[in-house]
């Protein structure tokens, strides 16, 4: 199977229609799945590095039920975006890409949710832009108050290296330590892992100063083997004191979105509402 051919598979899972949507700008072409009521309050949804945007096929349509979902495909990552024009290389570049994804769709605030590096990005456009995010959801965030654990670099190695589908899916399960992940899921990431793209830009943890001009919902998987799970609510709770932390007991950081919809999802809709 292609990449596009599993692209389109998984998001033909997400059973509401969407709206398949293309937005140009100096750094190339954005593309975005779109569904929910036109006139709902909007959601931006950013996933992982090499997840692309339709991971959210669990999350998504609950969403759509109230509001506006637009799921982005990064410009520094696998997707159908295409960065064509100048190349992100900071994370100033990356907040103004995202300013015209806002602008192009028309949005003057939003709801912004990520995971992982999406998560990343979504914090650090608060940060940047206060004005533009009315509410700021993240699912378990990396980069963003503690760094990655050295082990989880050193196993996530291989795959980015040498990138194929094996060694992909032999990365997710094993930090998914034997959770029932979606083949589907498997086979887009580790399609997704081997498509060319622009590199992504490297991450700047915010300053313990700016973390605390934020009040996120923060989703915490309890398993996740890319950071200590009690280190991050902690830093979290210091931090960010106005942050709601939610612990996902079972979750790990890459059975999350997907596994996990009905723990994440009306608690986004309850946050967002």
């Amino acid at each position: 199977m292609s990449f596009q051919d599993a692209y389109d598979a998984l998001l033909a899972r997400w059973g509401v229609p969407v709206e398949q949507l293309e937005l140009t700008d100096e750094f190339g072409t954005t593309h975005v799945n779109a569904c929910g009521p036109a006139d709902g309050p909007p959601v931006v949804l950013l996933p992982g590095h090499g997840a692309t945007s339709p991971v959210w096929f669990t999350v998504a349509p609950e969403l759509a039920k109230d509001h506006r979902v637009y799921a982005v495909d990064l410009i520094v990552d696998a997707g159908r975006s295409a960065n064509t024009g100048r190349r992100p290389r900071t994370p100033e570049d990356l907040h103004s890409w995202l300013t015209n994804v806002l602008d192009g769709l028309g949005i003057e605030r939003t709801a912004l949710c990520g995971h992982s590096y999406g998560s990343w990005i979504a914090l650090t456009y608060a940060i940047a832009q206060p004005y533009r995010v009315d509410r700021l959801a993240l699912i378990d965030p990396t980069d963003c108050y503690l760094g990655l654990r050295i082990p989880y670099v050193l196993r996530a190695l291989p795959a980015l290296l040498r990138p194929s589908l094996a060694r992909s899916a032999a990365f997710l399960r094993w930090e998914t330590q034997g959770l029932p992940l979606d083949p589907q899921v498997l086979e887009l990431a580790g399609l997704a892992a081997e498509q060319p793209s622009t590199p992504f830009v490297r991450t700047k943890r915010p300053t313990d100063d700016q973390l605390g001009t934020v009040a996120p919902l923060v989703f915490v998987a309890t398993r996740s083997r890319s950071h200590d799970a009690t280190r991050l609510t902690r830093r979290i709770t210091t931090l960010s004191p106005g942050a709601i932390v939610i612990p996902l007991e079972t979750a790990t950081h890459h059975s999350l979105p997907s596994l996990h919809a009905n723990e994440v999802a009306p608690e986004l809709q309850k946050y967002f509402n």
